[in-house]
């Protein structure tokens, strides 16, 4: 199971254009949050008090050392490492079940099975304590962020010993 966690979360990542030894190019990475799409019968995220905003963690700028892409984060995304924190977003499975305890939040939510909606700053790689049920509604998770600058996945925030926080 977990070569196919590895292998679903490199090929997303791939899609992303992102990883060693891939030419990144600034524009297609620096996508901000993502982009709903305003036929989507679901709707875009609204910010909530005490919820870290994805206008904050979308704020990273990025520069293109020996081929990678290389994120530049801002004093106030720096200063959220390794803070507890509520994020809320839209989960994207990496692994087959209904209930996931590794998977991708998403500023947007997804328009299809194979696309991922946004770059790095959109996309936050979770590890939950418990599985969470998978929901095309927005989720709410709270747990300790990870900042990450060298990911080896192009990786740009994890969420670890997440738990989902209901409404």
């Amino acid at each position: 199971m977990k070569n196919l966690t590895r292998i679903a979360a490199t090929f997303v990542l791939l899609a992303l254009g992102f990883g060693t030894g891939v030419s990144a190019q600034p524009s297609a990475a620096a996508s901000g949050a993502g982009y709903h799409d305003p036929r989507s019968p679901i709707k875009p995220l609204q910010e909530r008090a005490g919820v870290l905003a994805w206008a904050l963690l979308s704020s990273v700028s990025n520069k293109v050392e020996k081929n990678k892409l290389i994120p530049i984060f801002p004093a106030q995304v720096q200063a959220l490492d390794k803070k507890k924190v509520k994020v809320q977003g839209f989960m994207m499975p990496l692994e087959p079940g209904d209930k996931q305890q590794h998977f991708l939040l998403s500023a947007v939510p997804t328009s299809c099975a194979f696309c991922v909606p946004a770059g790095p700053e959109g996309l936050i790689e979770v590890r939950s304590k418990q599985p969470v049920r998978y929901s095309l509604e927005p989720i709410v998770m709270e747990g300790q962020l990870a900042v990450l600058s060298d990911d080896p996945y192009g990786m740009y925030y994890r969420l670890l010993d997440g738990q989902e926080i209901k409404p």
